[in-house]
C-alpha cells in the first residue's frame, strides 16, 4: 500500500519570485525537513504561496484554505532562516498555525546551501540553541549543502 503526505509550502514573501525549484527537488528526494517522511511516502504538493510580507498577512487565512484542499503538513520554506535577516515571527507564525488550525508545522523544506551555511556561521546568526533547533531539520551534511548551492 503506497502511503500519501498532502504538502503545503509558505515562503517568505521577500522570495516571491522564487519558482521552488529547490523545495520541489527536496520533496521529490526526501531531503531537507522532507526527510522526516519515509522514503516510501508519496509527498504531494497541494499549496504554495508566500507569507503575504512582514509581518505575514497571509498567515492568518492561508492555512485555512490549504487544509480545504487536504494538505496535511504546511511546511514553511527553508528561505525564512536563510535569508538577511533570517524571519523573526517563525516561531509565531509556527505556532499560529499548529494552534488554530491544528495542523502539523514544519520548518523548513530543502537543505540550507552550503553559501547560507557560511554566511550565517561566520555572522553567528543561528548561534542560540533556538535557532540551531529551528535549522536542524534543513542542516544537512557538506555534500548535500553544495548541491543545493
Amino acid at each position: 500500500m503506497v502511503k500519501s503526505k498532502k504538502i503545503g509550502i509558505i515562503i517568505c514573501d521577500r522570495y516571491r519570485n522564487y519558482a521552488g525549484g529547490k523545495c520541489f527537488r527536496a520533496m521529490k528526494n526526501h531531503e531537507g525537513a522532507f526527510s522526516i517522511y519515509d522514503n516510501d511516502t508519496n509527498l504531494e504538493l497541494v499549496g504554495y504561496t508566500t507569507c503575504g510580507g512582514c509581518p505575514g498577512g497571509n498567515i492568518e487565512y492561508t492555512p485555512e484554505e490549504m487544509i480545504k484542499n487536504g494538505v496535511e503538513v504546511i511546511h514553511l520554506a527553508t528561505g525564512f532562516v536563510v535569508g538577511y535577516p533570517p524571519c523573526p515571527y517563525i516561531n509565531h507564525f509556527k505556532q499560529f498555525i499548529k494552534n488554530k488550525y491544528n495542523i502539523k508545522v514544519v520548518v523548513g523544506t530543502h537543505p540550507i546551501p552550503q553559501k547560507y551555511f557560511l554566511t550565517h556561521t561566520k555572522l553567528e546568526t543561528w548561534n542560540t540553541p533556538e535557532w540551531q533547533r529551528i535549522i536542524n531539520p534543513t542542516l544537512c551534511d557538506e555534500k548535500t549543502r553544495l548541491a543545493y548551492d
